[in-house]
């Protein structure tokens, strides 16, 4: 047990060094947990055992659900045409500029391109999510159309990756099943439970919500799907209930932020391995690239279509440039399929986690637009340091 509590110690150690970064140098601090996690990674190495990997895997799951809770019916029927919209063009550029690149220009196989082209078609859901709630932009309209772009642009990417690659047997159709009433019982009564369940010390409603996103993920992985993929949906179902009550999510962002992202996104930046990034640079640096190329030739001239304002048109396309959670399963799905072997595992998982820094440094440093006047005095309150 000694090298376990030495092994979390580590962690967490990492995680206040990158909260503590992040605060100086004014940068997502999800952004410098992969950063300290690809750093210590290489330098030290991080003990990948299998309580982290559940962590790291619980974190995941939360902060989608989170993500997903605040996605304001209200806004997204406001703004259903944009969303899809530019949700739509986020997806489909990067998947068949990547898709066309790997397989004609670096030579692999369909099965492989087509698992480069749905990693690197993503949106990060975690990454958003996280910089949406340290800016306070989660309560804005904008942050609220992103956010809901990101989950028509990952929906696609979820799609493509079950049509192509999924085993159509009894075990998917069970799940299909299963989700579709899970989601009609929590739509009409889950509301009138956390009421009933209260602001207690003892936590009924957050037990409720994990008990929720436990069993789906694990039924999702039974299907041979992954655990992260019904998290969203719940939190959309759930969205209502959430926006009414501010207490009950800042409550599970308190948990979320101090122990089970940091795990998530320190243990993302520390499967980067340096050697192999030093031999594929120029690969890893041709499909980032791509991604964001075929990101901003879809997704600005649409912010321009609906009106946008440059600044705030700018910040949305690098927002929606983003990629991490599903890049990183898409990826792994390859690999435990045995679909790509571990070096395009490496070059997919680097121009992820690349795409994940670069879009959002760039939007944090240089287009973030400002926050409107009824909002400021919120991002301290919902930031992650501030809780």
């Amino acid at each position: 047990m000694g090298q376990v509590w030495l092994a979390s110690s580590l962690w967490i150690g990492l995680a206040l060094i990158a909260s503590m970064l992040s605060v100086w140098v004014a940068v997502s601090v999800a952004l410098i947990e992969i950063v300290v996690g690809a750093v210590a990674g290489n330098l030290v190495g991080l003990p990948l055992a299998p309580w982290v990997n559940f962590l790291a895997g619980f974190g995941a799951i939360l902060l989608t659900f989170l993500a997903g809770a605040e996605i304001d019916p209200q806004v997204v029927r406001r703004n259903l045409w944009s969303s899809l919209t530019i949700g739509i063009a986020g997806f489909i550029g990067p998947y068949l500029g990547v898709l066309l690149f790997a397989h004609f220009a670096v030579g692999w196989p369909w099965p492989q391109a087509q698992i480069a082209g749905i990693a690197l078609s993503t949106t990060s859901v975690a990454v958003v999510y996280a910089v949406m709630i340290e800016t306070g932009f989660n309560r804005t309209e904008l942050g609220k159309i992103i956010l809901a772009a990101c989950f028509v642009n990952d929906l696609g990417t979820v799609l493509a990756l079950g049509l192509i690659f999924a085993n159509y047997d009894l075990r998917l159709a069970a799940f299909v099943a299963t989700m579709v009433v899970a989601l009609f019982l929590l739509a009409r009564f889950a509301p009138r439970l956390l009421s009933l369940l209260g602001d207690r010390l003892s936590e009924p409603q957050t037990k409720f919500v994990t008990l929720v996103l436990l069993f789906l993920g694990g039924l999702a992985s039974v299907a041979g799907s992954e655990a992260v993929l019904p998290a969203y949906l719940v939190g959309m179902v759930l969205a209502p209930t959430f926006l009414r009550d501010r207490e009950l999510p800042k409550r599970m962002r308190v948990v979320a932020f101090t122990l089970l992202t940091p795990f998530y996104f320190l243990r993302a930046g520390s499967l980067v391995e340096g050697r192999a990034v030093v031999a594929a640079w120029g690969l890893i640096l041709a499909f980032l690239a791509i991604k964001m190329v075929t990101k901003f030739v879809g997704i600005l001239p649409l912010t321009r279509a609906f009106s946008f304002v440059p600044r705030e048109g700018m910040y949305t396309t690098l927002m929606m440039s983003t990629g991490l959670t599903f890049g990183t399963i898409s990826a792994l799905f390859g690999l435990t399929n045995h679909i790509i072997d571990a070096r395009q595992y490496t070059v997919l998982v680097t121009a992820v986690i690349g795409s994940a820094v670069v879009p959002t440094l760039i939007a944090q440093r240089w287009c973030q637009p400002a926050l409107p006047d009824e909002d400021a005095g919120t991002a301290l309150e919902t930031s992650p340091e501030a809780l």
